[in-house]
Protein backbone atom coordinates (compact mmCIF):
# COMPACT_ATOMS: atom_id res chain seq x y z
CA UNK A 1 0.00 0.00 0.00
CA UNK A 2 1.08 3.56 -1.23
CA UNK A 3 -0.15 6.77 0.34
CA UNK A 4 0.43 10.32 0.47
CA UNK A 5 0.53 11.96 3.54
CA UNK A 6 1.70 9.54 6.15
CA UNK A 7 5.71 9.67 6.08
CA UNK A 8 7.91 11.29 8.07
CA UNK A 9 4.18 12.81 9.95
CA UNK A 10 4.00 11.80 13.82
CA UNK A 11 1.47 9.43 14.30
CA UNK A 12 0.27 8.34 17.91
CA UNK A 13 -2.32 4.85 18.34
CA UNK A 14 -4.05 4.13 21.57
CA UNK A 15 -4.44 0.82 22.49
CA UNK A 16 -1.41 0.15 20.11
CA UNK A 17 0.15 -2.97 21.59
CA UNK A 18 -1.97 -5.76 20.40
CA UNK A 19 -5.24 -6.29 17.72
CA UNK A 20 -6.35 -3.70 15.87
CA UNK A 21 -4.21 -0.86 17.48
CA UNK A 22 -1.01 -3.03 16.63
CA UNK A 23 -1.61 -3.41 13.34
CA UNK A 24 -2.42 0.29 13.10
CA UNK A 25 1.07 1.15 14.59
CA UNK A 26 2.81 -1.36 12.14
CA UNK A 27 0.92 0.01 9.01
CA UNK A 28 2.04 3.47 9.82
CA UNK A 29 5.77 2.46 10.54
CA UNK A 30 6.07 0.61 7.37
CA UNK A 31 4.49 3.82 5.40
CA UNK A 32 7.44 5.88 7.05
CA UNK A 33 5.77 7.64 10.34
CA UNK A 34 7.35 8.13 13.02
CA UNK A 35 4.95 5.91 15.37
CA UNK A 36 4.03 6.29 19.27
CA UNK A 37 2.16 3.63 21.21
CA UNK A 38 0.55 4.20 23.99
CA UNK A 39 -1.13 1.21 25.64
CA UNK A 40 -1.69 0.15 29.39
CA UNK A 41 0.33 -2.48 28.83
CA UNK A 42 2.86 -1.57 26.07
CA UNK A 43 4.91 -4.02 23.99
CA UNK A 44 7.81 -3.23 22.16
CA UNK A 45 7.32 -3.11 18.85
CA UNK A 46 10.67 -2.59 16.28
CA UNK A 47 10.60 1.53 14.97
CA UNK A 48 8.35 2.25 17.49
CA UNK A 49 7.78 4.56 20.42
CA UNK A 50 5.77 2.43 23.48
CA UNK A 51 4.63 4.60 26.12
CA UNK A 52 2.72 3.04 29.04
CA UNK A 53 -0.58 4.89 30.08
CA UNK A 54 -3.81 5.08 30.91
CA UNK A 55 -6.01 6.85 28.23
CA UNK A 56 -9.10 7.28 30.90
CA UNK A 57 -6.49 8.82 33.09
CA UNK A 58 -6.27 12.61 32.43
CA UNK A 59 -2.56 13.02 34.26
CA UNK A 60 -1.30 9.62 32.88
CA UNK A 61 -2.68 10.79 28.98
CA UNK A 62 -0.92 14.19 29.29
CA UNK A 63 2.05 12.87 30.69
CA UNK A 64 1.99 10.34 27.37
CA UNK A 65 2.01 12.62 24.81
CA UNK A 66 4.35 15.22 26.63
CA UNK A 67 6.97 12.28 26.35
CA UNK A 68 5.60 11.95 22.67
CA UNK A 69 5.93 15.81 21.95
CA UNK A 70 9.29 16.13 23.61
CA UNK A 71 11.05 12.86 21.66
CA UNK A 72 8.96 12.73 18.50
CA UNK A 73 7.38 15.94 17.68
CA UNK A 74 3.55 17.04 17.68
CA UNK A 75 1.41 14.45 16.83
CA UNK A 76 -0.64 15.18 13.33
CA UNK A 77 -2.04 11.63 13.25
CA UNK A 78 -4.09 10.18 15.91
CA UNK A 79 -6.19 6.54 15.58
CA UNK A 80 -7.80 5.73 18.98
CA UNK A 81 -8.23 2.34 19.30
CA UNK A 82 -8.20 1.36 23.01
CA UNK A 83 -11.26 0.01 24.36
CA UNK A 84 -12.33 -2.67 26.60
CA UNK A 85 -15.53 -5.07 26.20
CA UNK A 86 -18.04 -6.53 29.20
CA UNK A 87 -20.66 -8.97 28.40
CA UNK A 88 -23.96 -9.08 30.60
CA UNK A 89 -27.37 -8.08 30.70
CA UNK A 90 -28.08 -4.64 31.59
CA UNK A 91 -30.02 -6.30 34.66
CA UNK A 92 -26.39 -7.85 35.83
CA UNK A 93 -24.24 -4.80 35.21
CA UNK A 94 -23.12 -3.33 37.97
CA UNK A 95 -21.99 0.57 38.16
CA UNK A 96 -18.34 -0.08 38.77
CA UNK A 97 -18.75 -2.19 35.12
CA UNK A 98 -20.46 0.44 33.64
CA UNK A 99 -18.47 3.69 34.48
CA UNK A 100 -14.89 1.74 33.26
CA UNK A 101 -16.19 1.32 30.15
CA UNK A 102 -17.43 4.55 29.96
CA UNK A 103 -14.32 5.60 30.80
CA UNK A 104 -12.00 3.84 28.31
CA UNK A 105 -14.40 3.62 25.46
CA UNK A 106 -15.42 7.11 25.77
CA UNK A 107 -13.64 9.33 28.17
CA UNK A 108 -10.29 7.89 26.97
CA UNK A 109 -10.63 8.99 22.96
CA UNK A 110 -12.46 12.49 24.28
CA UNK A 111 -9.06 13.61 26.90
CA UNK A 112 -6.74 12.27 23.81
CA UNK A 113 -8.44 14.21 21.21
CA UNK A 114 -8.77 17.30 23.54
CA UNK A 115 -4.51 16.53 24.04
CA UNK A 116 -3.83 16.93 20.29
CA UNK A 117 -6.55 19.01 18.65
CA UNK A 118 -5.12 22.08 19.34
CA UNK A 119 -1.23 21.29 17.92
CA UNK A 120 -3.29 20.39 14.77
CA UNK A 121 -5.14 23.45 14.88
CA UNK A 122 -2.00 25.42 15.05
CA UNK A 123 -0.25 23.16 11.67
CA UNK A 124 -3.36 23.91 10.12
CA UNK A 125 -3.58 19.93 9.37
CA UNK A 126 -4.72 16.53 11.36
CA UNK A 127 -5.89 13.24 10.76
CA UNK A 128 -7.99 11.44 14.15
CA UNK A 129 -9.79 8.14 13.90
CA UNK A 130 -11.89 6.88 16.57
CA UNK A 131 -12.26 3.48 16.62
CA UNK A 132 -15.88 2.56 17.14
CA UNK A 133 -17.79 -0.89 16.81
CA UNK A 134 -21.41 -1.59 15.32
CA UNK A 135 -22.71 -2.13 18.78
CA UNK A 136 -22.43 1.39 18.88
CA UNK A 137 -25.06 1.26 15.53
CA UNK A 138 -27.42 -1.44 16.50
CA UNK A 139 -27.20 -1.95 20.13
CA UNK A 140 -25.19 -5.60 19.23
CA UNK A 141 -29.00 -6.44 19.58
CA UNK A 142 -28.20 -9.15 16.51
CA UNK A 143 -24.88 -10.71 18.34
CA UNK A 144 -25.77 -12.28 22.07
CA UNK A 145 -24.34 -12.10 24.95
CA UNK A 146 -25.73 -8.19 25.41
CA UNK A 147 -23.41 -5.72 25.27
CA UNK A 148 -25.40 -2.36 27.05
CA UNK A 149 -22.41 -0.46 28.15
CA UNK A 150 -20.56 -1.43 25.48
CA UNK A 151 -23.02 -0.35 22.97
CA UNK A 152 -23.23 3.07 24.49
CA UNK A 153 -19.69 4.00 25.25
CA UNK A 154 -19.01 3.32 21.59
CA UNK A 155 -22.15 5.07 20.14
CA UNK A 156 -20.89 8.08 22.09
CA UNK A 157 -17.41 7.64 20.64
CA UNK A 158 -18.85 7.49 17.22
CA UNK A 159 -20.86 10.87 18.01
CA UNK A 160 -18.14 12.41 19.86
CA UNK A 161 -15.93 12.18 16.19
CA UNK A 162 -18.92 13.32 14.48
CA UNK A 163 -19.29 16.61 16.24
CA UNK A 164 -15.60 17.22 16.68
CA UNK A 165 -15.15 16.71 12.83
CA UNK A 166 -17.67 19.70 12.69
CA UNK A 167 -15.83 22.09 14.88
CA UNK A 168 -12.41 21.39 13.36
CA UNK A 169 -12.96 21.00 9.43
CA UNK A 170 -11.82 24.69 8.81
CA UNK A 171 -8.76 24.02 10.43
CA UNK A 172 -7.46 21.49 8.25
CA UNK A 173 -8.61 18.51 11.07
CA UNK A 174 -10.43 15.54 9.90
CA UNK A 175 -12.28 13.17 12.30
CA UNK A 176 -13.53 9.96 11.25
CA UNK A 177 -14.67 6.58 13.20
CA UNK A 178 -14.97 2.88 12.06
CA UNK A 179 -17.61 1.04 13.02
CA UNK A 180 -16.08 -2.65 13.35
CA UNK A 181 -18.08 -5.52 13.65
CA UNK A 182 -16.69 -9.23 14.34
CA UNK A 183 -12.96 -8.83 13.88
CA UNK A 184 -11.11 -12.08 14.85
CA UNK A 185 -8.68 -10.03 17.81
CA UNK A 186 -8.74 -11.25 21.15
CA UNK A 187 -11.67 -9.58 21.84
CA UNK A 188 -13.32 -11.82 19.54
CA UNK A 189 -12.38 -14.68 21.10
CA UNK A 190 -14.41 -13.89 24.37
CA UNK A 191 -17.54 -14.07 23.04
CA UNK A 192 -18.92 -17.43 22.96
CA UNK A 193 -20.79 -18.64 19.99
CA UNK A 194 -19.89 -18.65 16.43
CA UNK A 195 -21.12 -16.18 14.18
CA UNK A 196 -19.70 -16.33 10.84
CA UNK A 197 -22.58 -17.86 9.36
CA UNK A 198 -24.51 -14.79 9.89
CA UNK A 199 -21.35 -12.59 7.93
CA UNK A 200 -22.72 -12.66 4.15
CA UNK A 201 -18.81 -12.96 3.02
CA UNK A 202 -18.46 -16.34 5.51
CA UNK A 203 -15.49 -15.13 7.53
CA UNK A 204 -14.64 -12.88 10.26
CA UNK A 205 -12.65 -9.84 9.44
CA UNK A 206 -8.85 -9.25 10.04
CA UNK A 207 -7.13 -6.44 12.39
CA UNK A 208 -5.18 -5.63 8.99
CA UNK A 209 -8.23 -4.84 7.13
CA UNK A 210 -8.93 -2.44 9.84
CA UNK A 211 -5.73 -0.81 10.34
CA UNK A 212 -5.90 -0.72 6.22
CA UNK A 213 -8.66 1.66 6.35
CA UNK A 214 -7.72 3.80 9.20
CA UNK A 215 -4.54 4.59 7.77
CA UNK A 216 -6.11 5.42 4.53
CA UNK A 217 -8.49 8.06 6.58
CA UNK A 218 -5.42 9.50 8.00
CA UNK A 219 -3.85 9.92 4.06
CA UNK A 220 -3.92 12.79 2.21
CA UNK A 221 -6.12 10.44 0.25
CA UNK A 222 -8.58 10.88 2.58
CA UNK A 223 -8.60 14.92 2.94
CA UNK A 224 -12.32 15.40 1.53
CA UNK A 225 -13.56 13.00 3.92
CA UNK A 226 -14.76 13.66 7.88
CA UNK A 227 -17.55 12.87 10.50
CA UNK A 228 -18.13 9.76 8.95
CA UNK A 229 -18.71 6.60 10.60
CA UNK A 230 -17.41 3.71 8.19
CA UNK A 231 -18.89 -0.01 8.37
CA UNK A 232 -16.05 -2.79 8.17
CA UNK A 233 -18.02 -5.70 8.77
CA UNK A 234 -18.47 -7.97 5.62
CA UNK A 235 -22.27 -7.06 5.57
CA UNK A 236 -22.87 -8.06 8.87
CA UNK A 237 -24.75 -4.94 9.61
CA UNK A 238 -26.22 -3.12 6.59
CA UNK A 239 -27.80 0.47 7.15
Amino acid sequence: MQLDGIEGRVAVVTGGARGIGRCVAETFRDLGARVAVIDLVPDELDGVLSIEGDVADEASVDEAFGEIEARLGPPQLAVLSAGILHKAPVEEHTLADWQRLLDVNLTGPFLCVRRVLGGMRAAGHGRIVIIGSSAGIDGAGAAPPPLPAYAASKAGAMALAKSIAREYAPYGVTVNALAPTLIDTGMLSTLASDFRGAIPVGRYGLPQEVADLAVFLCSDHAAYITGEVVDINGGYLID
